[in-house]
């Protein structure tokens, strides 16, 4: 599965924002990011059992942010929120501590300054991962690994293949911005896997 490149959006005078992440804008432009890919030898899905995600705490670089449901688009694509303050999540795939990998997107900037997953590359192995959800409940993932790959060569069953224990990978841009596209070259993903759960 490819990644759509010409959909993140630079800052209004092309260089990379420092300031704080910005309040939602009507006009935010879809991150294209897939769903994981069946494999072929995947046994049948578990029964899921995790209430959908509400908010979403990243407490070591000072990030928490709102979840909202995303859905596929005609590509088979999942676009980021449109906002560009809020996180989002693959509804077509597992809830956060449900068995498999669950798919967070979000925006890395916009045309005023940072998004909710500006900060994203700050994240190091062993940083947490909180997971509010509706019902009450939270889970806590730990962050394994980040990695940059170009959106036109993603490593589908690296990044998305099938899980038997819950896992997360948060996904937003990065690398060089391309102006005759109007979006950043690669994708930065951070793997994270299951901690604890708590009420």
């Amino acid at each position: 599965m490819a990644l759509g490149a010409g959909t993140c959006l630079a800052p209004a005078d092309g260089r990379t924002a420092t300031s704080s992440s910005p309040a939602g804008a009507p006009r935010a432009v879809p991150v294209p990011v897939p769903s994981p890919s069946p494999s072929p030898s995947r046994s049948p899905a578990p029964k899921r059992d995790a209430a959908k995600p509400v908010v979403l705490h990243l407490p070591s670089v000072g990030v928490s942010t709102r979840m909202v449901g995303l859905r596929m688009d005609r590509r088979g694509r999942l676009a980021a929120p449109a906002r560009f303050d809020v996180a989002g999540w693959n509804v077509a795939g597992p809830e956060p501590g449900e068995p498999g990998v669950a798919v967070v997107a979000g925006h890395v900037d916009s045309r005023t300054g940072p998004a909710v997953f500006y900060r994203l590359r700050h994240l190091k192995p062993g940083d947490p991962v909180h997971v509010e959800r509706a019902d009450g409940t939270s889970v806590t993932f730990t962050v394994r690994r980040l990695a940059q790959y170009p959106k036109t060569r993603i490593p589908d069953q690296v990044v998305y293949g099938a899980t038997k224990d819950p896992q997360l990978r948060l996904i937003t841009c990065a690398g060089a911005f391309d102006p005759g596209r109007r979006g950043y070259r690669d994708n930065l993903v951070v793997f994270a896997d299951r901690g604890r759960t708590s009420r």
